[in-house]
């Protein structure tokens, strides 16, 4: 069966590394602002301040915004439930380099920590029912990784990281390629070894791709109650036990309760990277 892991290591490199593209487009010539008006000699302590509830998403990132002039303490760890009015970290350095670096790092933080609070409720209501919530590929161009990690933090799996780590055939592959069975052969041709889940929207594609072989299906758009004949026909096949199923399209927290009960792998949400709402964070300076 396929498994789909957490991604909660985040490399330091590929952080450094982003941090770096991102403020090269914020800053291409300097600060103009805080340069012509802040003494680099200047030193400051500034906290980090939460200013609603949230998952906390940030012990491995923020450090990497602020250069080694500054001292940064992170006092929350990833995943931590975060009140109103909670000191997420300190900083305490060169007020030049803590003004010109703040938004940005404030922009990402803000976002992750969005990201990490929806997939902790959905991860919450899936799990009593051992159903596994992922993510999908409709993430932030540049900032997959990131995304992604939050998505782990806050309790949910992780999908593909990109195009190349498996299969997932989808409706318009389908289309193209003349036929699913077409379509899955090519596939396997190409990289047996690879594992290779397909979309399917009706019960004959399913027939149809279960005389070959097939290591998930993603069922889409499909109401619960066709859902529970879908898996009937899934399981009832020859290897059918081995077979990964998840549901996805339409699926919010206002519905997934009848989804949870049908049999099902997993549940994977789009809406948990594109359609998030950011976290109000702050960073002020404190005598």
């Amino acid at each position: 069966m396929i498994e789909y892991e957490q991604h909660l290591q985040l490399p330091a490199k590929y952080v450094k590394t982003k941090i770096l593209e991102f403020l090269s487009e914020d800053i291409p010539k300097g600060d103009v602002t805080t340069n012509s008006i802040i003494n680099t000699k200047t030193i400051v302590d500034a906290e980090i301040q939460a200013v609603e509830k949230f998952i906390f998403v940030g012990t491995q990132i923020i450090p990497h915004f602020f250069s080694p002039k500054c001292k940064v303490n992170i006092y929350k760890e990833d995943g931590d439930l975060i009140e109103p009015k909670e000191i997420l970290g300190t900083i305490n350095g060169p007020a030049h380099i803590i003004l010109t670096r703040e938004r940005v790092m404030l922009n990402l933080i803000q976002r992750l920590c969005g990201i990490a609070t929806e997939a902790k409720k959905y991860s919450q209501l899936a799990r009593a029912f051992d159903i596994k919530i992922l993510d999908t590929r409709k993430t932030t161009p540049g900032l997959r990784l990131f995304e992604k990690h939050a998505i782990a933090v806050g309790g949910a799996y992780n999908h593909r990281l990109n195009l190349s780590e498996g299969f997932l055939i989808k409706d318009n592959h389908i289309y193209s390629a003349g036929s699913v069975t077409s379509a899955i052969k090519s596939a396997i041709k190409s990289n047996p070894r690879l594992p290779l889940e397909i979309e399917v929207e009706n019960l004959d594609q399913i027939q149809e791709a279960l005389k070959l072989r097939v290591d998930g299906f993603l069922l889409d758009n499909m109401p619960p109650s066709k859902i529970k004949k879908a898996i009937a026909i899934i399981r009832n096949s020859s290897k059918g036990g081995e077979i990964f199923i998840e549901a996805s399209g339409g699926i919010n927290n206002k519905n997934i309760n009848l989804y949870l009960n049908t049999g099902i792998n997993a549940i994977s949400i789009g809406a948990l990277t594109h359609s998030v709402k950011n976290k109000d964070i702050r960073l002020e300076f404190i005598s």
